[in-house]
């Protein structure tokens, strides 16, 4: 846990920056599932009272980062596969319906936005950054959802964005293939969008998301 030490936080907001470390520290593998964190030792690394960090593991748990149980603490969730397909499947099909909106509303400035974030992934691929990888990879798909023009469809994904990082269905760090061709996988969606074709991109999307590709996303 030392990647949660980095000195006494200011006094303002103090849960939410305890919030912000440990989930960083959750989404980006260093906390590792099934890790038990104990509020006490995490109080005393940022310098701050128990009640801030009690705050933050309460909204980590409701967004299912964290698992509570009683009499032995909070731990970090620890989620089966069978959780992890059903995740898929329901992000498959926000992504298919975000997808097919979204291909009316494409111009340059959409494809400036998931260059960008393309761009990232190469990056990041490079230097083997997987939190770098998985961040650009979660804006990408955040893009697209907010593209299609549906104001329901970015809320349900900001439901689901804490899921779908603690599952790993985002930058699988399990995934022993290549993160450079995953890169250049999102790059292609990008092209199925300015195709114009909504059938099209709807099912490269849903695919893309359901894993039924050959890179995991």
């Amino acid at each position: 846990m030392d990647s949660i030490s980095g000195g006494e936080l200011p006094r303002m907001l103090l849960s939410d920056q305890a919030y912000e470390r440990v989930r960083r520290s959750i989404l980006d593998g260093t906390l590792s599932p099934g890790t038990r964190l104990v509020e006490a030792e995490i109080a005393k690394r940022l310098g701050v009272s128990q009640a801030p960090v009690r705050e933050a593991f309460k909204r980590l748990a409701h967004e299912g980062l964290l698992v509570s149980r009683p009499r032995r603490g909070s731990y970090v969730a620890d989620i089966s596969a069978e959780d992890a397909g059903s995740a898929r499947e329901v992000r498959a099909m926000l992504e298919e319906a975000a997808a097919r909106d979204a291909v009316a509303r494409f111009d340059e400035e959409a494809r400036a936005t998931l260059e960008t974030q393309v761009g990232c992934m190469r990056q990041a691929a490079a230097t083997g950054d997987l939190a770098a990888f998985r961040a650009a990879d979660m804006a990408f798909h955040r893009a697209v959802v907010t593209l299609s023009g549906n104001r329901y469809l970015p809320r349900l994904w900001d439901v689901m964005e804490s899921s779908l990082l603690s599952l790993r269905v985002v930058g699988d760090p399990g995934f022993t293939g290549s993160w450079p061709e995953m890169a250049e996988a999102h790059q292609s969606l990008i092209e199925v969008l300015a195709s114009g074709n909504r059938g099209k991109a709807a099912a490269a999307f849903r695919d893309h998301a359901s894993g039924q590709e050959a890179y995991p996303a």
